[in-house]
């Protein structure tokens, strides 16, 4: 066991290879790595009798991280978590995605690029294809990514943000030849991490990381080259969910722009964490005679209650642009209280 008292993963797998047998055990140990065999055949050869209840536990952990990995692997990692939420409660739910996590994170690449110094990275990949520097900055954590990409010259930042936004497929052999040569300049930093691939959440997730200037130059390019992707990227931006981030004075300065029926319908569809934090933000008088329109609403369809969300998303990036509420955002947009 582990210092604290816990059952270490090695001993979990020894657990669950006693508990599925000799048959269903056997084939799987087969396809491990010697050295991992040789761990857990040795944990199965010196574990006492194992009780009942630790063996039920071990094949229901097994169990949920499965389910969890089909469900990313079906809907992303979101997806994963509303639905293990609604079977196993939120924190539990939450626990078992970071264990995910943390397996599916060794065996992703560019990990010796995660643990390079970012002012070091942008320096060797400074004047690499666009094409290039977008596939590495797909790999490396949001907030390094976003330190990179406001170091590169405007003039190739919206290149490499537009190719980071509509990546998809990558060719295995490239990816392995890149990471080779990118391994032989970092060759002094030999660490590993992950993070997920291409596409338009992965400039969100570093937009949402870089200094507001930065952002903005980003977007107006984005906007003037392909103006689709650019307002694809500002819906993503911000979400209704995101409200709750918002300090109290910004929510009450954007519950005086939006329309109180767009709030009923939009707080129909939200978490109680969303609609707690509104209420709170509002008079006595006020909140009750919302919570009794939205009482009173009855069923409504998933599509108003979006689009209402949508519009009030709207209010709070057009109040952002004006200066008149602080989305926090990473570098000089940072807030510190």
């Amino acid at each position: 066991m582990s210092r604290d008292g816990k059952l270490t993963g090695v001993q979990k797998a020894a657990i669950l290879f006693i508990t599925l047998g000799p048959d269903a055990s056997a084939p799987i140990l087969k396809k491990l790595p010697e050295t991992e065999l040789q761990k857990i055949t040795f944990e199965i050869a010196n574990m006492p009798k194992v009780k009942k209840e630790i063996k039920e536990e071990v094949l229901k952990e097994f169990v949920d991280l499965n389910k969890a990995k089909d469900y990313i692997i079906e809907g992303g990692f979101e997806y994963a978590k509303n639905l293990l939420s609604r079977a196993l409660g939120s924190q539990r739910a939450l626990e078992i995605i970071e264990k995910v996590s943390e397996i599916t994170q060794q065996y992703r690449p560019f990990g010796i690029a995660r643990k390079a110094d970012a002012h070091q990275l942008l320096n060797i990949i400074l004047n690499e294809h666009p094409q290039t520097i977008a596939l590495i900055l797909c790999y490396l954590q949001p907030e390094k990514a976003a330190q990179i990409l406001s170091g590169l010259p405007e003039e190739l930042q919206s290149d490499v943000a537009k190719r980071i936004a509509t990546m998809s497929n990558t060719s295995p052999i490239v990816i392995e030849e890149v990471e080779e040569i990118l391994e032989k300049k970092l060759s002094n930093v030999i660490r590993s991490d992950m993070a997920t691939i291409g596409g338009v959440q992965s400039l969100v997730d570093i937009l949402n990381n870089v200094d507001r200037g930065t952002e903005k130059s980003i977007i107006e390019e984005l906007d003037r080259v392909q103006p689709e992707l650019a307002e694809k990227i500002r819906e993503s931006m911000f979400v209704f969910e995101d409200i709750i981030t918002l300090d109290n004075s910004s929510i009450q300065r954007i519950l005086r722009e939006v329309d109180p029926k767009d709030l009923a319908l939009a707080l129909k569809g939200s978490s109680e964490e969303v609609s707690t934090i509104v209420f709170n933000n509002m008079s006595k008088r006020a909140a009750q005679t919302l919570k009794e329109d939205i009482e009173f609403m009855g069923p409504v369809r998933l599509i108003d209650v979006e689009k209402a969300q949508q519009a009030i998303v709207a209010v709070i990036r057009r109040l952002d642009d004006a200066g008149e509420i602080v989305i926090s955002r990473g570098g000089d947009d940072a807030i510190i209280l």
